[in-house]
Formats: structure tokens, sequence, C-alpha cells
């Protein structure tokens, strides 16, 4: 479950407990429960998000080194090829 889709579900059975206008304290303890789910439901995706953020910036900063290594190989390789074409 999403993020947003948590809140919404929260908010709405806020909501319809508040529009019942006889909100037993048993009714309360449900949206206490849900809220606290909704939070923790957001901590975990923020957690996940995170670990997602740091693996994407490990594999761009892996691809620009292989593109550096990559560049100085053809730049080797163009300055051996014009030696041999010298001799």
């Amino acid at each position: 479950m999403t993020f947003k889709t948590t809140l919404k579900l929260s908010a709405a059975a806020a909501s319809l407990v508040i529009l019942a206008g006889c909100a037993s304290s048993g009714a309360l303890e449900e949206v206490r429960m849900t809220a606290e789910s909704a939070q923790a439901d957001a901590a975990e995706a923020r957690s996940i998000a995170t670990q997602a953020q740091n693996t994407a910036n490990q594999a761009q900063r892996d691809a620009q080194a292989a593109m550096q290594m990559s560049e100085q190989n053809r730049d080797e390789m163009n300055r051996m090829f014009q030696r041999s074409m010298q001799k």
C-alpha cells in the first residue's frame, strides 16, 4: 500500500468516526491504530526510498567510473595505433 493511499484511508476512517457523532472509545482506538499503522507504513516507505536512492547513486558513480576507464582505454589504443603507424 502506498503512502498516499494509506494517508487517504486514514483520513477517511477518521472522518467517518468524527461524522458519526457518537464515537466510542473503541472507535477512537481503531482510528489511533490506523494512524499509527499509516505512520509505520510511511516510515518504511521512506526507508525503502532512501535505500533505492543510495543504490541509484552508487550505480551512477559506477557508470561514470566505467565511462572514464573506457575513455582512457580508447585514448591509449589511439596512441598505440599512432605509434604503430609511425614505424
